[in-house]
């Protein structure tokens, strides 16, 4: 989608060119080419701030509100029950025996057995419930029984955390809340391709978008929800935005925008900058927009001022950065010139993709 939207920008400003009209730089030069069919804007210190872009601002999350974390048990669980001075209602311990072994294991229907009261009910409910609910039965057989209750393996409840993370896994929850960022650490941290400001959560058959960034940079409590049983939490790969240096700048190729935003005078220093022997200062474009009606701006580079000026020129996602040769060139020499190094470069960036 790239490489086409470039095309298509170019090949309509070269259908526009009579092949005589020379790149427009003066005042009245920009509003004598602006047309209908596309719009020269010279940048100068009264129109800047319309395109210095604020920082990308964090969202905070929707998700609904959840009552604090209380863990409940569930089939699969198992749990050790201990009463002390009377070993016979314990289970044998050997050398090789720990507590998992020992433990009585909550079955499919939820319950599980223990000597002398029988079943227990255990699913749903919280352990200390259930300690409390053995003790009560015990007392019809022992005076006064003491009880130590635990979880001694969390298996019934689970998340699920994949995607731009160094290992995708499932993760138990317990009696110790789980958030969103503890669960992504958990899973080895994210990548360096992940999106954290875009990670999907699906809940209750539901999805929600939340940026972590929110809570990393900003402190939004919300954007760092505790997890709940059976959430799935995906951290997708972070969306290409590119925008493109061409012409006669020492490094031709392309600037990333999907991690921060880049100012034109940024992204032509990433470039090496221009290649003084040959480029025009005064011919900085930027060709920005749809085929339909592209934006053509221009910067004049040769004093300080104009370079302090494109720190305030945000660049978009697909914009075409050129800087021309001197002498000044026609327009369908620029767009000759422009056009097999567009295709190259996205034809390697599709290859890379």
């Amino acid at each position: 989608m790239r490489f086409f939207a470039s095309l298509a920008i170019v090949g309509f400003l070269l259908g526009c060119s009579d092949g005589t009209t020379s790149i427009p730089l003066t005042e009245a030069e920009q509003d004598a080419q602006s047309t209908e069919q596309y719009t020269v804007v010279r940048l100068t210190s009264a129109n800047i701030g319309s395109y210095d872009q604020p920082a990308r601002p964090t969202k905070r999350a929707s998700l609904p509100k959840t009552d604090s974390w209380s863990y409940v048990i569930g089939a699969g669980d198992i749990l050790s029950i201990l009463v002390y001075d009377h070993p016979e209602l314990n289970m044998p311990a050997g050398p090789d025996m720990n507590a998992i072994d020992n433990g009585f294991l909550v079955q499919s229907d939820g319950t599980f057995f223990y000597p002398h009261i029988g079943k227990v009910s255990a699913a749903g409910r919280s352990i200390e419930a259930v300690r409390n609910d053995i003790t009560q039965r015990l007392r019809t057989i022992i005076p006064e029984p003491q009880v130590v209750a635990k979880v001694v393996s969390y298996d019934s409840q689970k998340v699920v955390v994949g995607g731009e993370v160094e290992t995708p896994n499932h993760q138990a929850l317990t009696t110790v809340p789980l958030t969103l960022l503890q669960a992504i650490n958990a899973a080895g941290g994210y990548t360096e391709e992940a999106d954290t400001a875009r990670i999907s959560l699906q809940r209750a058959g539901k999805r929600y978008t939340v940026d972590l960034d929110g809570f990393l940079k900003s402190n939004y409590l919300e954007n760092n929800p505790t997890l709940q049983p059976g959430d799935i939490v995906n951290v997708p790969e972070r969306r290409v935005e590119e925008a493109f240096i061409l012409g006669e700048v020492d490094e031709p190729d392309v600037v990333d925008l999907s991690e921060e935003q880049i100012s034109l005078t940024q992204a032509l220093t990433y470039r090496g900058g221009l290649v003084h022997v040959r480029s025009d200062a005064r011919g900085v474009f930027v060709f920005r927009g749809s085929p339909q009606k592209p934006t053509v701006f221009q910067l004049d580079t040769t004093t300080p001022n104009g370079w302090i000026l494109g720190t305030r020129f945000t660049l978009m996602e697909d914009d075409v950065v050129y800087v021309t040769r001197s002498p000044l060139i026609e327009w369908n020499d620029t767009i000759s010139r422009i056009l097999p190094t567009i295709i190259a470069v996205n034809s390697a960036s599709d290859i890379v993709n």
